[in-house]
């Protein structure tokens, strides 16, 4: 008899899943606008335009159970990470001819419903191909494999553009204009082969994805469950404070998140820092991550030792108060670069250290049910759409105030957060009461 053949190790597949997952969505989401406002757009349309991209990411709890129904989950993983690489590489070779913004709008805004459909794929394969045992091994790699997307998204590929217009190509790096499209054209040409490289790793090695047991066999059946899912959670008691709160934890990081990078960048006579974008992937790419993930992981801690109901409001400070590191630097410039890494690393660091409490909230109080992935996918989702939301006008707002005013509206825009996170329901067990075998509780992943 022949031998079964032997099952992959996770390790030859989950941490370039989740790299790949991670890497479109940021250059999509958060690398483009930088990118636009080197291209010499002005705050407001940079802003704006990467914002819309968060759109498909938003409303993919809305076509998840369509996904479900066709072909394997690593077949959509596959075509998904094939389309994106030729994408990316189309963006490259359309840059610089006549209209050619127009194309990478309709270009990008496809690709995030492309980078969507990949992250449901992609989570079907890691859900359906381990068990129960080998997804809570696997949790922390999950997560520290995405998160080093970021790190080389809007840190090594930022950094990179600004070392290749200034040393490769010989640009003045202070002066926004075409002249950047020669680095950023290299960039998007570099992220198309790693996305690309990486189709072929997981053609190899990731596994099908099994079908879930509740997998819609039909359109309608499809349909039913989605409305099904809405209505459950309407049912749920006070689900009105716990949307308020998924919608409004993370408000002012919203009208943060597009601006304090631009800070960065404008010049001094603009109420800027005047960094190159070596020093903005530099800072704010990688010692500002860097920051997010030390501070997740003590945050995480923090809240298994106390328990969530009791940590919340102390996670709410923590992820808003920060914020007025930079009201300080507006105000006065700081010229050192350790000043301002200081700065970014403290916003960073109990940004990530507050964050965790918003996702627990959201496995411990809102998904618990009937449809607990589904329901935690709509309060992601609202997270997302308050994130899109808030960056399609900070731009805007911004360009009519004035850093310093901006950063002290940033300040008040914190005020709904304190609100939502004070009346915020609990309803489920929070993890805080000693486990009845006298052991302690595992922390949610």
């Amino acid at each position: 008899m022949r031998s079964a053949k032997p099952a992959v190790s996770p390790l030859l597949w989950v941490p370039t899943g989740y790299f790949t997952m991670a890497l479109g969505y940021v250059m999509l989401t958060s690398v483009t606008a930088i990118m636009f406002k080197n291209l010499g757009m002005d705050n407001g349309r940079a802003a704006q335009y990467s914002s819309l991209l968060i759109l498909a990411y938003t409303v993919k709890p809305l076509f998840a159970p369509f996904v479900e129904m066709y072909r394997t989950k690593k077949f959509f993983v596959l075509c998904a990470q094939v389309l994106i690489g030729l994408g990316f590489a189309g963006v490259g070779l359309a840059l610089g001819l006549p209209g050619y913004m127009g194309f990478l709008m309709v270009v990008f805004f496809a690709l995030s419903f492309i980078g969507a459909t990949q992250d449901i794929a992609s989570d079907g394969v890691y859900v359906t191909s381990l068990d129960t045992r080998a997804q809570s091994l696997y949790c922390g790699i999950q997560s520290l494999s995405w998160n080093i997307g970021p790190i080389v998204a809007a840190g090594g590929m930022v950094f990179l553009s600004g070392y290749l217009h200034t040393n490769v190509f010989g640009h003045d790096p202070k002066v926004f204009g075409p002249d950047w499209i020669d680095a950023w054209r290299v960039i998007f040409f570099l992220v198309a082969g790693i996305t690309l490289l990486m189709a072929l790793w997981h053609l190899r090695f990731m596994p099908q994805g099994a079908r879930a047991a509740d997998t819609p066999s039909s359109v309608r059946d499809a349909g039913r469950i989605l409305l099904d899912a809405f209505a459950t959670l309407f049912q749920k008691r006070g689900v009105w404070r716990m949307i308020g709160f998924a919608f409004l934890f993370r408000l002012s990081i919203g009208f943060l998140e597009k601006i304090g990078p631009f800070f960065m960048v404008d010049p001094v006579s603009k109420g800027g820092l005047g960094l190159s974008n070596e020093m903005l992937g530099l800072i704010y790419g990688t010692y500002g991550l860097a920051a997010v993930l030390l501070g997740s992981l003590l945050g995480g801690w923090y809240v298994a030792r106390r328990g969530l109901k009791s940590t919340l409001f102390v996670l709410c400070c923590a992820v808003n108060i920060p914020n007025v590191t930079f009201l300080i630097m507006a105000i006065y410039l700081p010229g050192s670069l350790l000043a301002i890494t200081l700065g970014v690393v403290v916003e960073k660091f109990f940004f990530g250290f507050g964050a965790v409490g918003f996702m627990i909230y959201l496995m411990q109080q809102l998904a618990p049910g009937k449809y607990t992935t589904t329901h935690y996918a709509f309060g992601t989702g609202l997270m997302a759409l308050s994130g899109m939301a808030t960056g399609v006008v900070s731009g805007h707002l911004q360009e009519m105030m004035g850093y310093v005013s901006y950063f002290v509206f940033v300040m008040v825009a914190t005020i709904p957060s304190f609100i939502a996170t004070w009346y915020a329901p609990f309803h489920h067990d929070d993890g805080s009461a000693p486990a009845a075998d006298g052991q302690a509780k595992a922390m949610p992943a």
